[in-house]
């Protein structure tokens, strides 16, 4: 088989397409291969897509494609432009990539491919492109994906925020907990960034939305509450930042009480930080008999920790007349504890519970959004941070937005 039909084979040319041309300099690890088109061939016009005669052809341009062995490899062409009576001179779209790309098809999927796996920095050294090149593909993959993207409004969605590098900056998701994706990443956390992706779609369009699962942030709410029809019944606000609440009342009255300790040479409570805030089950053993000392004595530290425990307790009913019983008898139990922090935090739960208590209608969490925010997280730490928010939302909707990222064969 002569080289010009093996590469032929390789790069899957279809008539009338054909190699013209190979050469390998082995010194310099590098194949070049030359693609025209049969002489005499009518192509479609570009624009209105029916048959015209070829023009002229473009100046030679050059696409990188699958390595060959230990070899670069790159294919050079001449595109045609048609002379179509309707639309006038055109050139013909390349089968083997798309527009203004550097790569062939193959060669940007196996990018894709990388780019999936690690960041881009790793995939500059895995593939011999740079920063640019390779930020490129990631960029045109996610633009094809939203174009690709079917318009429809999740049934159950989540509402989150993510924060981007240090300080106060922060991107909100729109997530599907259904199908566990990123459906919209905006700037910001306020109440416009929210109606933004409510925006996207009629009232009628938005009614579908059977349940979303949010914390208790204001702006988000009033954004919901404006533009899905009987959002009021259709908030559930977030087990996981419900007992937050609690959680943090209670290592506020840890702190208080240390200080107050050590004052008089107690160090009982110095180092059981995370003992507290974590789940009786979730003690290691290695520290299970100092925590066992000190959740048993008489502190005030003791006491919250038994009330935020006691809070688990309310999502396990699976009637909501029984689940508010269960509440009244906490909220009291809280109220009375003489623990200010812990006081607070009840009373805040009292004014919200109403979506607190919709979780017993929908059964959901935002343990999916949850879930994306650590994967975020991981992407972010590859990338040692994002400064750019532009390329912080690009790298949340190429790895959790659950697109189509893969360029397509045009037609010849």
């Amino acid at each position: 088989m002569q080289d010009t039909q093996l590469y032929a084979m390789l790069l899957g040319l279809k008539a009338p397409w054909k190699v013209t041309k190979v050469q390998v300099d082995m010194a310099k690890e590098r194949i070049d291969v030359w693609v025209k088109e049969e002489k005499g061939t009518v192509f479609i016009c570009a624009q209105c897509k029916k048959p015209a005669p070829v023009y002229d052809h473009t100046e030679e341009q050059v696409w990188r494609h699958l390595d060959t062995c230990q070899c670069r490899t790159y294919l050079h062409a001449c595109l045609p432009r048609t002379n179509c009576k309707e639309d006038g001179v055109k050139q013909i779209l390349a089968p083997w990539a798309e527009p203004r790309s550097q790569f062939t098809l193959l060669f940007e999927g196996r990018l894709i491919d990388t780019l999936r796996e690690c960041d881009v920095t790793g995939v500059t050294r895995l593939c011999a492109t740079s920063w640019d090149e390779t930020w490129g593909v990631m960029a045109r993959a996610v633009g094809r994906g939203l174009a690709r993207k079917e318009r429809r409004v999740p049934q159950r969605i989540g509402i989150d925020e993510k924060s981007l590098g240090k300080g106060h900056h922060y991107e909100s998701l729109v997530s599907d907990l259904d199908h566990g994706t990123v459906e919209y990443v905006v700037d910001d956390r306020t109440q416009e960034s929210l109606a933004s992706y409510y925006r996207q779609f009629t009232r009628e369009e938005l009614a579908v939305i059977k349940a979303i699962a949010m914390d208790m942030w204001d702006p988000y709410v009033a954004a919901t509450k404006a533009y899905v029809p009987g959002a009021e019944d259709k908030i559930v606000y977030d087990r996981y930042h419900v007992t937050t609440q609690v959680t943090k009342a209670l290592d506020k009255v840890r702190r208080q009480e240390n200080k107050t300790l050590v004052k008089d040479g107690d160090e009982r409570l110095i180092g059981t930080k995370f003992l507290w805030l974590r789940n009786e089950d979730n003690v290691p053993d290695s520290r299970r008999a100092v925590f066992e000392d000190v959740k048993d004595a008489d502190l005030k530290t003791s006491r919250a920790w038994a009330i935020k425990e006691s809070l688990r307790g309310f999502w396990s009913y699976i009637y909501p007349a029984s689940a508010a019983k269960y509440f009244k008898r906490w909220y009291f139990w809280a109220t009375h504890s003489r623990l200010a922090p812990i006081i607070g935090a009840a009373k805040t739960l009292k004014n919200h519970l109403a979506n607190i208590m919709t979780y017993f209608k929908h059964r959901i969490t935002n343990a999916t959004a949850e879930g994306l925010n650590s994967k975020i997280q991981m992407i972010k730490l590859m990338a040692c941070g994002y400064r750019n928010r532009d390329h912080y939302k690009t790298a949340i909707y190429f790895h959790c937005g659950g697109l189509d990222l893969y360029p397509r064969q045009a037609a010849a």
